[in-house]
């Protein structure tokens, strides 16, 4: 019996091993046609990518920057390295100056001035093809750019002084309020403003809202002037007068830099090449950290933000402005106006909107072309302001303010599709403030369009962040 018993359970097991045997088997058959399926599809796919062009995986763009600053990229990545991508092969709509770099498998188009605000913009990469030949295939990316902000500053009487954002619609929100705010400036991602606290004067600099505000290291005790910012490296300068300049032989008019990404390092100063250091104006030169300084000596020279590698440009009286996206300033010489070319120091003489008036104010435009403001005179008598764009093709009036009207700053938005017209309604009896930089107390900024001077919006307040520097 127990022979029979232990045959049973032999042939128990022996009936079980096969049936994992056969589970074996299934096993292998089915994975091995699941690999040749996947194998298939794989070789298939391959197949059909190989006669199909380059087509898109991801794209990269930023277009609060493009519409703020000028070198904000477009880029497209693609499943393919991509053989080098010409100029020819790309359109933008509208269209806009731009270049084209191929790297990999992306392809990148720089704007090389900054995009108008609240505009779609269409991206259209004719005949991409991988590297080592095959099918081509075209691309169509677009891209909507926000509406356009900006900063201004309200001083007041009776209250603090404000700073506050705007949109082109009039809807203001105060981001920053000091009893006595003599300047600001805004860069990429801070904003920088002059105080004077306790009869001395305070640099803060606060995120774009006004958070977070922090004292910046000054020179010693003295004025600040002149406020500008790069539109590279969070760098900011201004010219210093030390309080003691007449008593204690200090500083006066000295170009300092200081960076914002490092709140507590000390300001540098900037040294003039030449005997004379006291700086009459400068300028930031767009799209870089290079500065165009003014000497009380009248030398013009350009350099870099530490100074070195100085060109000199000859003699000058006042500069008046430099375009954004062309190295094209705006200079007056003692014998006119001239336009001078910041990268070969060439220049040519400035085609004036009236032959009879000389502008108060000339700003080179990106893309050519000038915005200058001009009043015209019955003897003594103004006549009237009137702000026109000056173009090859002619010229034509933007913005007319009345003879009882004073126009005191003129400044163009980064695209320049905008002009910014500070006005001082019924300047004879608009009373002054009595602040470092003097202005009346009734002030207005018109927005207008370049292209056929529509009126936009009018805000109250001045300086805006538009302007390279502070009203003069």
């Amino acid at each position: 019996m127990s022979t029979d018993a232990t045959g049973g359970r032999q042939r128990t097991r022996t009936r079980g091993g096969l049936r994992r045997d056969r589970r074996r088997r299934s096993f292998a058959v089915a994975f091995a046609v699941v690999v040749g399926l996947l194998v298939v599809v794989g070789l298939a796919g391959a197949g059909i990518a190989a006669l199909q062009g380059p087509r898109v995986t991801d794209v990269q763009s930023d277009p609060a920057a493009a519409v703020a600053a000028s070198g904000s990229r477009f880029i497209v990545t693609t499943s393919r390295s991509l053989q080098e991508v010409d100029p020819a092969q790309v359109t933008v709509t509208p269209e806009t100056p731009f270049t084209v770099d191929t790297s990999g498998r992306s392809v990148g188009v720089r704007f090389t001035l900054p995009l108008y605000d609240d505009t779609e913009y269409t991206v259209r990469i004719e005949g991409l093809q991988a590297v080592g030949g095959g099918p081509t295939s075209d691309v169509v990316e677009t891209m909507r750019t926000p509406p356009l902000e900006m900063f201004l500053l309200r001083r007041s009487a009776e209250g603090d002084d404000t700073v506050f954002r705007t949109d082109l619609a009039g809807e203001g929100v105060p981001v920053f309020e000091h009893p006595h705010i003599e300047d600001f400036r805004a860069t990429s991602s801070r904003l920088v403003i002059s105080v004077r606290e306790d009869d001395r004067t305070a640099l803060i600099v606060t995120d774009r809202d006004g958070g977070n505000p922090t004292e910046l290291a000054l020179p010693g005790e003295g004025r600040v002037a002149n406020l500008q910012s790069a539109d590279r490296g969070e760098l900011i300068g201004y010219t210093y007068t030390a309080d003691d300049v007449g008593l204690g032989g200090g500083v006066e008019s000295v170009l300092y830099t200081a960076s914002l990404k490092d709140p507590d390092a000390e300001p540098v100063a900037v040294p003039i090449a030449g005997d004379e250091q006291r700086v009459a104006d400068w300028r930031f030169v767009p799209d870089s950290e290079a500065l165009l300084v003014l000497t009380f000596d009248g030398r013009l020279l350009l350099s870099a933000s530490s100074g070195a590698d100085a060109v000199d440009l000859g003699t000058a009286t006042a500069i008046d402005g430099i375009a954004r996206g062309t190295p094209v300033a705006a200079v007056e010489r003692v014998d006119g106006l001239v336009l001078v070319d910041l990268g070969d120091g060439t220049e040519e003489p400035l085609p004036l909107a009236a032959e009879q008036a000389r502008p108060l104010l000339v700003l080179p435009l990106p893309g050519g072309g000038t915005l200058q403001t001009v009043t015209r005179f019955d003897g003594l008598n103004p006549l009237g302001t009137s702000v026109e764009v000056v173009e090859p093709s002619g010229t034509r009036v933007v913005f007319e303010a009345p003879g009882t009207d004073a126009v005191l700053q003129t400044c163009v938005s980064p695209s320049g599709r905008y002009a910014a017209v500070l006005v001082a309604p019924d300047a004879v009896s608009n009373a002054y403030d009595l602040y470092d930089v003097p202005l009346p107390e009734g002030l207005e900024t018109h927005i207008v369009t370049l292209a056929d001077g529509e009126p936009v919006v009018a805000l109250t307040g001045f300086d805006s962040s538009w302007c390279q520097v502070p009203p003069q």
